[in-house]
């Protein structure tokens, strides 16, 4: 259980020996200092595992250890010698492990049996796996199709992902939601519309190449630590660093490398960020404009001293459509609008501005703080707006940087995990597998959730992941799961979706990355994609943490036999047995992407795929790069009228990866023994008279009918702009209604959520 919060500001660089000594905490905890030894010598290196936690890149000439602190947790939690058995089961009924903390039910360990909820006892009790096949399949038999939902985490292979995703083609419907859809959907919407790719640009020889890096809406030092090694290499070359982002992170101000002894030695930290800006949550757009509008000044004072323009005024004739609408837009609107939208002075944006057009070659790295908002999708496009007024897309140390989370998250879209029909090779599927695939788009998340709260889900199969503390509008969403007839959810780890239960509910246990997967073939390859679109092989080297686990393809096949008529066209048992043909199906319906796979598998930092952005060449509706105009400043469902409205941000800890809780300790932030924190600017916390370290109440600020509200937060004051407020996720995902979403992409707007603070 947590201990008594408390705060004091971090001084220390990220990285270092606070890395280190988190690193023996975690491992010591975990009773896994048995794989210490592997995750040197195996981890993210050709030959051994790949990391389950973030997707960056991997390189092809790998540092001694190619880990970083978040890494090494999540090899901890897979690896820990903790067990969760049928006996603990036993003696802790689901109504009691309902009032333990997200942390304290992953801890307990990994699970080890196939288990099915007894509702007379309120426990989970055994099954056989056979069983659990047979009843699951009977019961997919009975349903309209159309009710059921096939969940994925971005944890699944690609041969898992590719096997997952026919398997509900094949039973009839699109409904594969993914946990993409609740954060980088809106890149998958925004990218093709301005620059014909749904992925980045960007690969790992580009930060050899580039003179300037602008970074927006993304943690570096928690969310990606190993893209610190690129960054710090880019320092060393005196690369200017532009960060915009609400909080100052302590992982773009400094960072002293564990993999040097030198710095480790001299504690001599490298600072990330040479320009620091504190957006207001929810005002990039406001910002980008700001940079957008002094650069055009910095080209016509050029041009008017009969200087060479500061724009690539060539690339934008040849490649892109709508640049003078676009310029229109920007110099009609006033600074004092972009001011008060961004929160950020005039001088500060026209410095970024300088900075940006001294650059030949300009990376813009960004995450979720771009992606969940309301106004998320033109977010996404400024960017892309800013970085082709100079020619910033297809060249070399140029272009975007979408900074995935979950390491096979943007690969498991690419083999098919989509709700969108046209993203899908499915002419090439009908001829495979000789049955007709489903035509219409299928459920996301957030309509997946519209779907379980007004009672149109039969079944929903989770392959990994924690749905319910995952979404938005938490309180409708739990109680109107307990109406869902059938509930699976492939895990490792018990959590909280295992324990709100349906009529019928299986925790099927599966095994970990890092794990050999012996199959009939002898020990099977798994591969998955990073967030450069580079395909890397994975290799488990560990025992399997127990002998009735199964692998999510032998799962995935169980299911499947048991669900669906035979189809010799689709040999699942020959697919388990070898993996390889899984990949030799995956090759035969997406050729240009994954030519000669099996082939390539062990390509030193993996094969990219090929993306025709990268080569000036534009898939979209005009043929070039598009200019798109921002709907407004503000990206926010607040609209800025109520001084007594706030926004919140939430956000991930430093033991924390996803929806999983490592422990109480946000040591880059400095917040020990809690959870249950408000970071909060001083003259807000006057304001609405809470005293310091006080207790608050947070509540959404709609008027839908729907009363959201959570007590408990322990007020900090903190760096933080005014209006802007910070707190944890996903605790605070029972504030966001679920019709708070990104326009066109649905992604849950999670980063300006409006709200009310009050005293309690």
């Amino acid at each position: 259980m947590p201990q008594r919060s408390r705060y004091k500001p971090y001084d220390q660089p990220t990285g270092g020996w606070g890395s280190v000594k988190s690193l023996i905490k975690h491992s010591t905890r975990q009773r896994a200092v048995h794989s210490v030894v592997s995750l040197v010598r195996d981890h993210n290196k050709t030959g051994g595992y790949m990391c389950t936690s973030c997707a960056w890149a991997k390189p092809a000439e790998p540092h001694p250890a190619e880990f970083c602190e978040n890494g090494a947790k999540a090899t901890f939690w897979d690896l820990t010698s903790k067990r969760t058995t049928p006996d603990f089961f036993a003696r802790h009924p689901v109504s009691e492990l309902l009032e333990w903390q997200d942390y304290d039910l992953e801890n307990e360990g990994r699970l080890t049996h196939p288990m099915r909820y007894n509702a007379a006892s309120d426990t989970y009790v055994p099954v056989a796996w056979e069983d659990a096949f047979a009843d699951i399949g009977r019961k997919l038999k009975s349903y309209d199709p159309k009710s059921v939902v096939f969940y994925a985490s971005g944890r699944a292979s690609l041969e898992a992902s590719y096997m997952y995703q026919l398997l509900a083609r094949l039973y009839g419907n699109n409904n594969l939601p993914d946990s993409s859809n609740m954060c980088h959907e809106t890149t998958s919407v925004a990218l093709p519309q301005s620059i014909g790719t749904s992925v980045g640009t960007v690969l790992l020889e580009d930060f050899i190449e580039t003179d300037c890096i602008f970074s927006f809406g993304q943690n570096v030092g928690t969310n990606s630590p190993r893209l610190l090694h690129e960054l710090q290499k880019v320092r060393k070359r005196d690369v200017p660093i532009v960060v915009f982002n609400p909080l100052r992170e302590r992982g773009w101000e400094s960072f002293v490398n564990p993999q040097h002894p030198k710095q480790m030695l001299t504690h001599q930290a490298t600072q990330i960020a040479t320009q620091y800006y504190q957006v207001r949550a929810g005002g990039d757009i406001a910002a980008l404009m700001g940079v957008a509008k002094a650069l055009l000044a910095l080209d016509d004072e050029a041009k008017a001293a009969g200087r060479p323009g500061v724009l690539d005024d060539v690339f934008i004739a040849r490649h892109t459509h709508g640049f003078d609408a676009f310029a229109a837009k920007v110099r009609q609107t006033s600074w004092s609008a972009i001011t008060e939208g961004g929160g950020l002075p005039r001088e500060a944006l026209e410095t970024a501005a300088q900075t940006y057009a001294r650059a030949r070659a300009v990376i813009a790295i960004y995450g979720m703080g771009l992606t969940q908002h309301k106004l998320g999708v033109d977010n996404v496009q400024m960017l892309i707006n800013l970085l082709l007024m100079r020619g910033n897309i297809g060249k070399p140390g140029a272009g975007i940087c979408p900074v995935r989370g979950h390491s096979n998250v943007q690969g498991q879209r690419t083999v098919g995990i989509a709700e969108k029909a046209e993203l899908v090779p499915l002419d090439h599927m009908a001829e495979r597998y000789g049955f007709e695939p489903p035509r219409e788009d299928g459920l996301n998340a957030v309509e997946a959730c519209e779907a379980v709260i007004e009672d149109r889900v039969s079944a929903f199969i989770g392959l990994g992941g924690n749905f319910l503390r995952a979404v938005p509008e938490r309180g409708l969403m739990e109680a109107k799961w307990r109406s869902l007839d059938l509930s699976v959810q492939v895990a490792t780890k018990l959590n909280r979706t295992h324990l709100i239960t349906a009529r019928t509910t299986y925790l099927l246990p599966t095994l970990v990355r890092s794990e050999i997967d012996e199959q009939a073939g002898g020990p099977q390859i798994t591969t998955m994609e990073d967030s450069t679109t580079c395909i890397h092989a994975s290799r488990g080297k560990h025992r399997p943490a127990s002998e009735y686990l199964l692998s999510e393809p032998r799962i995935i096949a169980g299911i499947a036999r048991a669900a669906l008529a035979v189809n010799p066209k689709v040999p699942w048992d020959d697919w388990v047995g070898d993996y390889a043909l899984v990949r030799d199906e995956i090759e035969f319906a997406l050729p240009d992407d994954f030519r000669d796979f099996n082939a390539r598998l062990d390509q030193p930092g993996g094969f990219p795929r090929p993306i025709a952005a990268r080569e000036r060449r534009w898939e979209t509706d005009t043929g070039r790069a598009n200019f798109k105009l921002p709907k407004g400043l503000s990206a926010s469902f607040d609209e800025g009228g109520d001084p007594e409205v706030l926004r919140l941000m939430t956000l991930r800890s430093n033991d924390q990866f996803n929806t999983t809780v490592y422990g109480y300790a946000d040591r880059l932030r400095g917040i020990h023994g809690s959870r249950m924190i408000l970071m909060i600017h001083r003259d807000d916390r006057l304001r609405l008279k809470i005293a310091e370290g006080g207790m608050a109440r947070l509540t959404t600020a709609v008027d839908d009918g729907i009363v959201r509200s959570l007590g408990g937060f322990r007020a900090i004051d903190f760096d933080i702009p005014k209006g802007t407020v910070a707190a944890y996720y996903p605790e605070c995902n029972a504030l966001i209604p679920l019709w708070q979403f990104a326009e066109e992409s649905k992604t849950p707007a999670a980063k300006s959520v409006p709200v009310r603070i009050a005293p309690e």
